[in-house]
């Protein structure tokens, strides 16, 4: 059935002062409530209508026999709708044992679902093995043969959901406050957006995974990095860092690799296997405190950097997904590995700071809980 776009507007007009008049939450714009989240997507084509279903299939969700799940997409010419119903008014993990957990493992979908995970030690992002090498994005966008660093930060449920995205603007994935992740992706996402650390991680150096209720994906080591270039000739020196005498306060937490193709005493290993933890070389480290010794709250003020050869050489996060910065430091500079005397580290490679997800976005989804605390989704295309 095709309708004129007048009628399309004010159809949906109707539709959503109807669902107000019902009791629904509904946020347009900016409005960003604990229950209610906008934003802006493509419309799918419909050479992707077969892809798309399948990512909106019950498989996208963690299974569970306390879940409710149903998904139906109804599309017309300038509108697609599509309910989501589950519900999470209730612990949906109660009573599940870590083996029926992961047996058909799904990352979170939600803030409410990562909370729920965290309070049994259930994993919320990724739990994919981790390559030393960063994943980086083809197309990274680029200014003056510069590469841009992305400026926006788009949070939702009050702060506590981060919008992570792709290089070309639309939407990657979400970290949730709170939640646990491993991956190199989610844990810089997750430092970038919080300036903490994921809840499967301590800030000690040493533990026994296997009498740690995180067991396997439980990660080590948030602790103050000096930086300084005169104890470590081999390490460039980062932006403004304390040990060089900068005013930010620089911390490091480990990555789960262990190998380097550049250093032959860190042989590849698992970080984790259940029993011993093998902290490697891979960290990412990032800034922390300011001057006064405040916590850095802006992510737009904080650095984050990965390094996979034990502080050798750096990439900055740029802040979207695949986003790595210029690598720089003694191994591309042709030093030899952590050698205070053959080294000669490169200088940090500067970025150009800006918002790479301003685009001409032709849907607008609305998102919204109804009265049975189930959540909904309106795909509209703008007209």
């Amino acid at each position: 059935m095709k309708f004129s776009n007048k009628l399309l507007a004010l159809l949906i007009a109707l539709l959503l002062a109807a669902l107000s008049l019902t009791g629904c939450n509904i946020a347009q714009s900016s409005d960003i409530l604990p229950e209610i989240t906008t934003e802006h997507i493509e419309l799918p084509s419909q050479s992707d209508s077969e892809e798309s279903e399948s990512i909106l299939s019950s498989d996208s969700i963690n299974e569970s026999n306390v879940v409710s799940e149903s998904i139906s997409e109804v599309e017309s010419e300038s509108e697609t709708e599509i309910v989501i119903d589950i519900d999470f008014s209730t612990d949906p993990y109660e009573n599940m044992s870590k083996e029926e957990f992961y047996a058909n493992y799904r990352p979170a979908i939600c803030y409410e679902d990562a909370v729920y995970r965290t309070k049994h030690n259930f994993m919320s992002g990724s739990i994919e093995a981790q390559d030393q090498m960063p994943t980086i994005a083809e197309d990274q966008p680029r200014e003056n043969g510069m590469l841009i660093r992305n400026t926006s930060t788009v949070y939702e449920d009050d702060g506590k959901t981060y919008v992570v995205f792709e290089a070309d603007g639309d939407i990657a994935f979400r970290v949730y406050k709170g939640g646990a992740y491993v991956t190199l992706e989610e844990v810089a996402a997750y430092v970038y957006a919080f300036g903490n650390i994921p809840a499967n991680y301590l800030g000690a150096k040493n533990a026994d995974p296997s009498e740690n209720t995180w067991g396997e994906y439980l990660r080590l080591n948030h602790s103050q990095f000096s930086g300084s270039t005169t104890k470590y000739p081999y390490e460039p020196e980062l932006p403004n860092i304390s040990g060089c005498g900068g005013e930010l306060y620089y911390y490091e937490i480990d990555i789960g690799t262990t190998g380097t193709d550049c250093d032959p005493g860190y042989i590849a290993r698992i970080y984790n296997d259940g029993n011993r933890i093998t902290r490697g070389a891979a960290r990412i480290v990032y800034t922390r405190f300011d001057k006064n010794h405040d916590q850095i709250i802006d992510p737009n003020e904080r650095y984050v950097f990965y390094t996979y050869n034990h502080y050798n050489d750096f990439q900055e996060y740029l802040n979207y997904e695949g986003g790595w910065g210029e690598i720089f430091g003694n191994i591309t500079g042709g030093g030899v590995i952590s050698d205070r005397k053959n080294c000669n580290p490169t200088p940090y490679v500067e970025v150009v700071r800006r918002d790479i997800t301003v685009k001409d976005n032709n849907v607008t989804v609305y998102y919204f809980y109804d009265e049975r605390r189930l959540l909904v989704a309106l795909f509209s295309k703008n007209i």
